[in-house]
């Protein structure tokens, strides 16, 4: 069965009503009839039918046993992280979101819990790091923004024999192109904001898990914590993932076309795109993804703060704007923006340089988006500050 098909069918068609739309159950409690006697419904912030709809969604994309939704992807990674004690420690990839980094430095590091973090494009780097204390590997693949790509069949063995559950990232590829639980990984987490809802309309967060147990202790989690997702926002999810393949299939067609242009043009230093075969870890991205994904970042000749500034402030299709994943092309500058809060010597032994920009390519036309490209390396290379809405006539 195709997987638009597995999709679809896999959304319930209301039993009360046959409405072929999930129903929004805006709704803080429900009536129960007797103390304790409920329809599988008691309160909101610990289950809701729409949300449900959604867990079981997730869950079924990853071939996993279990779901959960927040109110954010740091949500969903702050209630991974509480099953930490003190003491415990992670081995996490060196090109981390600057969120989780914050979250791990900021929240977590101060009760106790240590994080080593290395190049994991390297499995045996994961190797020389784990310890009896390691309780959690977490991997981006491919990482933001630099898009290393980390063997996650070969890590999650290492991980498993010393004890550790593995934790995957898995947003940047979305389970339309790779499915971490398949290869190992104990924990699928996604920033839902960005391919799943796919339109920049709504901030969530998902969980997905094979093991039962495991789900039900991070369900504790949840609702304790209660950063729970909304019902209306679970409505857009779940309307968003209903497209994911179509549109992460013209992601990706436009993300490559994007890779080779700017791979060919000279004020372009390095680009990082797995579907590449200059790619270093190619040949692992191809074996567990289906393609490539949609967002290419690269770094100028002319590696400077100000060389960026003026290529992301001179594109007219790209606009400049934290997150990515939606159908409209977005564009930030990394060191500045999403990566801001990793300190600058970490960021650049990562590999996240001056000039490092990233590309997330939308649904638009590929020959436009290519154009916009070098319509911007012009402006950069010759230093001109023409303002992005120049010559917008002609789009």
């Amino acid at each position: 069965m195709q997987e638009i098909t597995r999709i679809l069918h896999s959304l319930p068609i209301d039993p009360l009503t046959g409405a072929i739309s999930v129903p929004i159950y805006q709704t803080a409690t429900f009536v129960q009839d007797a103390p304790g006697e409920n329809k599988g419904f008691d309160y909101a912030r610990s289950n809701n039918p729409t949300r449900q709809v959604l867990e079981s969604l997730i869950a079924t994309l990853e071939h996993g046993r279990r779901g959960l939704a927040f109110a954010s992807g740091l949500a969903a990674i702050d209630c991974v992280l509480k099953m930490l004690e003190s003491g415990d420690e992670i081995v996490a990839v060196d090109d981390i979101y600057g969120g989780s980094f914050r979250l791990f430095t900021h929240v977590y590091e101060k009760f106790g819990v240590k994080v080593h973090y290395v190049d994991a494009t390297d499995p045996q780097n994961i190797l020389k790091v784990l310890s009896p204390k390691t309780r959690l590997v977490w991997l981006e693949t491919p990482t933001n923004p630099t898009l290393k790509i980390a063997d996650i069949e070969a890590i999650s063995r290492f991980a498993h024999a010393a004890g550790a559950l593995v934790v995957v990232d898995n947003t940047f590829a979305s389970p339309a192109l790779q499915r971490p639980l398949t290869l190992g990984a104990d924990i699928v987490i996604h920033s839902a904001t960005k391919y799943l809802a796919g339109h920049s309309d709504v901030i969530a967060g998902l969980l997905a898990v094979q093991d039962e147990a495991l789900g039900e202790r991070l369900k504790f989690f949840q609702n304790a914590g209660g950063g729970i997702l909304g019902p209306w926002d679970s409505w857009l999810t779940i309307r968003g993932i209903e497209t994911l393949p179509l549109r992460m299939e013209a992601h990706c067609r436009n993300a490559f076309a994007v890779a080779r242009a700017l791979s060919e043009h000279p004020a372009v230093a390095e680009v990082f795109y797995p579907g590449l075969s200059t790619h270093k870890n190619h040949s692992v991205a191809a074996k567990q993804q289906s393609a490539f994904g949609g967002v290419v970042s690269f770094t100028l000749k002319d590696d400077t703060t100000e060389a960026a500034r003026t290529f992301v402030t001179n594109t007219r299709l790209f606009k400049l704007a934290e997150s990515l994943g939606g159908v409209k092309s977005l564009l930030c500058h990394p060191a500045t923006m999403t990566n801001k809060s990793i300190p600058s010597e970490k960021r650049l032994a990562a590999g996240v340089r001056d000039s490092l920009i990233r590309l997330s390519c939308g649904i638009e036309g590929a020959a436009d988006l290519v154009e916009d490209v070098r319509w911007a390396l012009e402006a950069s290379g010759n230093n001109r500050m023409e303002s992005r809405y120049a010559e917008a006539t002609t789009l």
